[in-house]
């Protein structure tokens, strides 16, 4: 049993009942700990906590739909998914989006895919690529 505390990562929110809904049905996980202002979101091995902005704060920050991207910030969110096609589907349902299943790219282990949430976060889906046998 480890001893060291989950990696994870706070990622602010102007509705954070909206966000923290939208990661935890893509992510296919229920909330650990689910308040008004915050929200915990635990996967087997990271922890995503929403988090309410302060009001002032919040106040100036319109959400348009779709949202527009916040693509230029230094730290972009990747995460487990079981599958792209169905977080693809659900990414849209819930207020988000993907890119198109061709702009998908393989690293080591895996198959990722860029995103976005409903308040226009990016955020990189990635699924397990299945082992191929070595050859003999």
């Amino acid at each position: 049993m480890s001893t060291q505390p989950k990696a994870g990562a706070v990622l602010f929110a102007k509705d954070v009942a909206r966000l923290a809904a939208f990661y935890a049905q893509v992510l296919a996980v229920v909330p650990k700990h689910a308040h008004p202002e915050k929200v915990v979101i635990e996967t087997g091995d990271f922890l995503l906590v929403i988090h309410a902005v302060p009001p002032a704060v919040s106040a100036g920050v319109e959400i348009t739909t779709p949202p527009v991207l916040r693509e230029n910030v230094p730290v972009k969110l990747f995460l487990p998914v079981r599958s792209l096609a169905q977080a693809r589907l659900s990414t849209e349902r819930l207020g988000g989006g993907m890119k198109a299943e061709a702009a998908a790219w393989d690293g080591p282990g895996f198959r990722a895919c860029d995103g976005f949430d409903p308040e226009g976060n990016v955020v990189q889906f990635r699924e397990a690529l299945p082992e191929v046998a070595l050859a003999s």
